[in-house]
């Protein structure tokens, strides 16, 4: 659906990650659009989805009480086909909301539909959620992002900034740590490898200039680890290196990595270790 890379985009930098692979969203992130005239703060959060387990249905959760506490829902979907029994099954839930809560329909990767599917796509998407407001959008080209932002600050009411003008997002420093290495690890990995992959923060301080931080990386078996660490180490450094320069460029400041793979049966359907991973 592109939503991560869509809020992106309205922010002006990276503030959540983003890959191909569904499900990338795994907490709620606060994306703060800062404009001379106007605040707008958006929650990204997990998508929807058919969940096949406790991580999936904790997913869910976390996005169905988002969307209780916000002034307008956002909903992203994808145009370039027709609407699936995932975005009927959003649909009606959204029909739940509480009242007074305004809907705007983006139908995003407009750049991928093909002129003479627009009317029947952009028609359906409509006939499947009666939006308050609509407008289709390409976030990776950029298309109808400064319009898309307009739609947003005319539909929530007036109110003080809640946020600092320099903030983009709620994320700590630790968290955005682990949420790029994650990242890292789904551009190089495929079939169920990234979906069993979680990371958590064993160590993080900054001392004289230099960030030090000791991450774990979560997997359910010892054939998935062979996979993330890779033959010689070789992945694990590949992950470390693209990693550490991302985080410098974003923390401004000298970064020193260790990343350390453990194994954990079925962390998924843990509640107790979803709890510890601060997922459920």
């Amino acid at each position: 659906m592109g939503k991560s890379s869509l809020t992106n985009r309205l922010v002006g930098r990276k503030c959540t990650i983003v890959s191909d692979k569904p499900q990338t969203t795994r907490r709620r992130i606060l994306g703060i659009v800062n404009r001379l005239d106007s605040q707008v703060v958006l929650a990204d959060t997990p998508g929807i989805h058919a969940p096949k387990h406790r991580l999936g249905a904790a997913l869910n959760a976390t996005a169905y009480r988002s969307a209780e506490q916000v002034d307008a829902i956002l909903f992203v979907v994808d145009v370039s086909h027709m609407p699936t029994k995932h975005d009927k099954a959003i649909a009606s839930k959204l029909a739940e909301r509480q009242a007074g809560i305004p809907l705007v329909l983006a139908m995003n990767k407009m750049d991928q539909l093909a002129a003479d599917r627009v009317e029947a796509h952009y028609n359906a998407f409509l006939d499947l959620c009666s939006p308050d407001k609509e407008i289709m959008t390409a976030a990776t080209k950029g298309h109808n992002i400064i319009e898309l932002h307009n739609l947003l600050v005319e539909t929530v009411p007036e109110g003080p900034a809640l946020y600092p003008q320099e903030w983009s997002s709620d994320l700590e420093p630790q968290a955005w740590a682990e949420e790029i290495v994650r990242e890292k690890i789904l551009e190089r990995t495929r079939e169920e490898v990234p979906h069993a992959i979680a990371v958590y923060t064993e160590g993080f301080e900054v001392l004289a200039g230099t960030a030090k931080i000791s991450l774990v990386v979560v997997v359910e078996t010892e054939g998935q680890k062979a996979i993330v660490i890779g033959k010689g180490g070789r992945m694990l450094k590949e992950v470390g290196s693209a990693a550490r320069k991302e985080l410098e460029a974003s923390f401004g400041c000298k970064v020193f990595m260790e990343l350390f793979v453990k194994v954990s049966a079925d962390w998924r359907q843990s509640s107790r270790q979803l709890r510890e991973l601060g997922l459920e």
